[in-house]
C-alpha cells in the first residue's frame, strides 16, 4: 500500500483484485481511512479491481496545507486513476466520499461507469457548524469531538454489540491530523452541488441509512429527485457508516447494481 503522486498531492492507496478486471474506486467518509471499505473489498475483489485510498490529510495521506474544495478532492481521485492507468471505474463514495464522487461525476463523467452514493449530501448546512468543528479540532485535537462524532456513525446498540468493529474506527479517527480533518470540514461548509446535479447522467445507486442523523434519508431523496433515473434504497438498522454496520446488506445491493448488464 504505497504513496503515489496524484493531482500534485501524495495519496496512500491499496489495489486488490484481478489485474484487468473492471475497477471499483472507493472514497471515504470524513474522519475515516480506507479500512472502512474492508467488507466491500472482501466481497468484490474476486472479480473487480478494488481501489481504496486515504483522502488527503487523512490516515497515511499527508496534509495539503491550503484551502480545499470538494472539487479538489474530486481532482485527487481523477489524478489517482490517471497515476494508476485506470481510464474508467465504478465509483463508490460515502459521506465526504459521496460528495467527492458527485463532484467527479460532474467534472469527469467519462471516467465513471456507474456511480454509488451512500449516506451523503449535495449540500450539508449549517456552514458555521462545520467551520466551528474545524476550529475546535485545530485548537484542541481530534479527541475534542470524538465522543460527539462516533455515536452518530452507528446505531445506539451497535458499539456494545460489535466493539471490535467500532474500536478501530474510533482509533483511526483519533489518529487523523487535525488540520487535514479541518480542511475537509471547511470544504463541506462551502459545498453546494445541488444546482448542477441534473447534469449527471450516469447509472446511479443511492443507499441511505434508515437511522442516520448525519445525512438523513431526506437528503438522499433530494439527490435522487435531482438525478434522472437514480435508484434509492434505505438500509434498515443502520446509521451513517452503513458500509460497516450493515456490510452484508450493503454488499448485496452493491453487487446486484455493479453486476447488472449494461
Amino acid at each position: 500500500m504505497p504513496l503515489i503522486r496524484a493531482n500534485d498531492v501524495e495519496l496512500f492507496y491499496e489495489l486488490a483484485g484481478p489485474a484487468g478486471a473492471p475497477a471499483v474506486a472507493f472514497s471515504n467518509s470524513i474522519g475515516t481511512t480506507l479500512e472502512m471499505w474492508d467488507a466491500q473489498t472482501a466481497a468484490l475483489a474476486t472479480r473487480y479491481r478494488c481501489l481504496r485510498y486515504d483522502t488527503r490529510g487523512h490516515g497515511r495521506s499527508p496534509v495539503v496545507d491550503r484551502p480545499t474544495a470538494i472539487e479538489d478532492l474530486a481532482s485527487d481521485l481523477a489524478g489517482l486513476l490517471d497515476a494508476l492507468a485506470i481510464p474508467r471505474a465504478h465509483v463508490v463514495g460515502l459521506s465526504l466520499g459521496g460528495m467527492t464522487a458527485q463532484a467527479l461525476a460532474l467534472a469527469h463523467p467519462e471516467r465513471i461507469d456507474r456511480l454509488v452514493l451512500m449516506a451523503t449530501a449535495a449540500h450539508l448546512p449549517p456552514a458555521d457548524a462545520w467551520r466551528q468543528r474545524a476550529a475546535t479540532v485545530r485548537a484542541q485535537g481530534m479527541g475534542a469531538i470524538v465522543d460527539a462524532v462516533i455515536p452518530r456513525w452507528f446505531t445506539a446498540a451497535y458499539p456494545a454489540r460489535q466493539p471490535d468493529r467500532v474500536r478501530p474506527v474510533r482509533d483511526r479517527f483519533l489518529g487523523n491530523d487535525p488540520n487535514g480533518y479541518a480542511l475537509c470540514c471547511e470544504a463541506i461548509a462551502e459545498m453546494d452541488l445541488r444546482p448542477h446535479l441534473a447534469a449527471i447522467r450516469l447509472p446511479t445507486l443511492i443507499l441511505a441509512g434508515a437511522d442516520d442523523p448525519a445525512t438523513p434519508v431526506a437528503l438522499m431523496e433530494e439527490i435522487r429527485n435531482r438525478l434522472p433515473g437514480a435508484e434509492l434504497h434505505v438500509v434498515p438498522q443502520s446509521a451513517h457508516l452503513l458500509a460497516i454496520e450493515q456490510a452484508d446488506l450493503v454488499n448485496r445491493h452493491l453487487i446486484k447494481f455493479l453486476d447488472r448488464p449494461a
